[in-house]
């Protein structure tokens, strides 16, 4: 836009400041397409980041459920074990029990043997002396 009776100074100082206007129009859209690219940028960082975290706590979570049936596997034996010690030491206690019951049935048996024994010598001993 040119005005007449403009000096040439005063043309190419407007078209200068028409061109600074428009380099700074490109400059701030350049800046604008910058911080847009910018912020897809950090955007898609963030969601990878999350991306991330989601799949180490997936890691995570798989991780703690094997601790967990490693624990229980771990208390199954342990029970299991107990269970069979408990089994022997009953089958011990048990056996114990019938070799005292039999010792016991012997004694009795002897005693009675021995009872038996005596009231026929004393019998005996009554018949001669009579």
């Amino acid at each position: 836009m040119v005005l007449a009776g403009e000096g040439k100074q005063v043309r190419e100082a407007r078209r200068g400041g028409e061109e600074r206007r428009v380099d700074e129009e490109k400059i701030g859209e350049e800046t604008k397409i910058r911080e847009e690219k910018r912020q897809r940028e950090e955007k898609r960082r963030r969601e990878e980041m999350r991306g991330e975290q989601t799949k180490r706590g997936e890691e995570k979570t798989q991780r703690e459920e094997e601790e967990r049936r490693e624990e229980r596997r771990r208390e199954q034996t342990k029970r299991r074990e107990e269970k069979r010690a408990d089994e022997e030491k009953r089958g011990e206690e048990s056996r114990r029990r019938e070799e005292r019951r039999r010792r016991e049935e012997r004694r009795r048996e002897q005693t009675k043997r021995v009872q038996e024994y005596r009231e026929q010598k004393r019998k005996l001993c009554k018949h001669c002396s009579a």
